[in-house]
């Protein structure tokens, strides 16, 4: 069985946070991981992908299933407990679920360009654990061309096209340096994980959740880098944040107006953003009235993110296909590497015989022999050791055999009929 590319994880898509977190690993211990897949197995190269929201396997193996056992070996888990959300992609849905994901259109947050660092880390870890082989180096090295062409050609990673990437937008048009901001986010869903991941993105002094469960909410802040408050703490501590996301189901607003207002005396009125995606309303609606509140609703996203969707749609089809046509030219790449061993031999074979012409002429040379019957001889001697295994091959072939040898050699010697 051949050597191919595989593919092979769980992601956002495909698993539970819960899930996730179970398989990930830890950066310190990457190589003695990627050391142990290796070890008595098919593998022959390897790389891993562990983020926040997915950990994948890149291998050349000869099958897939080696490695999606040893994923669940490594990690002590029993094989049922991943395989429902296991993903194993073959040599070109591989590559092109590499190219797609580098190009950030795997991603939670559409053309998101921190993926393709997190892929850079994860060639880089293969190559000094030394399980980065002449295949897979070869794929992370065309598949970070295809992002970098992606995001230089097309719009992907410029537009407004979800409602977290809209509150990220809105809140730059306040503040001059998000990274300068406290944001407070209360919830802990999906939309939230969203709107966490958008601003995580901008690097903010400081990032908090606020939630009912708190397990939920020390989950999100662990992968974003953040802390957790209890929400009974929100009304307390509201002043501490420049930023305030809500999106929870609460059937009674968590922010009111007295709680802003006391909030921005005590912030001596420093403008506030406040993002409310509920419904029913997380945060009041009079609260949009006081002066250094900016609101906004899950309408006034809306009309942003619409604004967007046509050039979101350009530039995802533009993307698709670079893609598929950068997907060819890879394995286009592959299917010439199985010829390299024959050209190897036939170019040894080719120097072979002209080493050995060239000593015969170099010795008639130094007899003394005329240099122009020498070359002559040289030339002669040369072209009847490069003609004769075709020329054998020939006349060693039989019926139907004969005609498929005499097409072959007229199409390798570019010979026509009239010859």
């Amino acid at each position: 069985m051949s050597v191919q590319v595989y593919a092979l994880g769980i992601n956002h898509h495909t698993a539970p946070l819960d899930i996730r977190e179970q398989v990930a690993f830890d950066p310190a211990r990457l190589g003695a991981a990627l050391h142990d897949l290796l070890r008595g197995r098919s593998v022959r190269e390897a790389a891993i992908l562990s983020t926040c929201n997915r950990t994948e396997l890149y291998c050349a193996a000869e099958s897939p299933a080696a490695a999606a056992g040893w994923l669940a070996e490594y990690h002590a888990l029993p094989p049922r407990r991943i395989e429902p959300y296991l993903y194993q992609h073959p040599q070109k849905d591989a590559v092109r679920h590499m190219f797609r994901v580098a190009s950030g259109l795997d991603s939670m947050v559409l053309g998101e360009p921190q993926i393709l660092g997190q892929m850079k880390q994860a060639a880089r870890a293969a190559d000094e654990a030394g399980t980065l082989g002449t295949l897979l180096n070869k794929l992370f090295q065309r598949t970070f061309a295809v992002a970098k062409e992606v995001r230089s050609t097309t719009a992907i990673g410029a537009n407004i096209v979800s409602m977290a990437a809209a509150a990220v937008h809105l809140s730059e048009r306040i503040f001059e340096r998000l990274s300068d901001q406290q944001v407070l986010f209360i919830g802990a869903g999906e939309m939230i994980e969203l709107c966490a991941a958008h601003f995580a993105g901008a690097k903010p002094k400081r990032l908090s959740i606020a939630n009912r469960t708190a397990a939920r909410a020390e989950g999100l802040a662990e992968r974003f880098g953040g802390d957790v408050l209890r929400l009974e703490e929100v009304s307390e501590r509201l002043a501490e944040y420049d930023i305030v996301v809500s999106c929870t189901a609460s059937t009674l607003p968590i922010i009111g107006l007295g709680m802003a207002e006391r909030a921005l005396k005590t912030r001596r009125h420093r403008p506030m953003v406040m993002v409310d995606l509920a419904v029913p309303r997380d945060i009041e609606a009079e609260v949009g009235k006081l002066d250094d509140v900016f609101l906004y609703t899950l309408d006034d996203l809306g009309q942003i993110v619409e604004s967007g969707q046509e050039s979101r749609q350009a530039a995802i089809v533009e993307a698709e296909e670079i893609i598929t046509n950068r997907v060819d030219d890879f394995l286009h790449w592959v299917e010439s590497r199985e010829t390299v061993p024959t050209i190897r031999a036939l170019r040894d074979a080719a120097e072979r015989a002209r080493r050995h012409e060239l000593e015969h002429a170099m010795k008639l040379l130094q007899r003394g022999d005329d240099p122009a019957m020498v070359l002559e001889a040289l030339s002669k001697g040369l072209t009847n050791k490069l003609l004769h295994p075709p020329t054998q091959a020939l006349n060693l072939a039989e019926g139907a055999e004969r005609g498929e040898v005499a097409q072959l050699i007229s199409r390798i010697w570019r010979l026509s009929s009239e010859n």
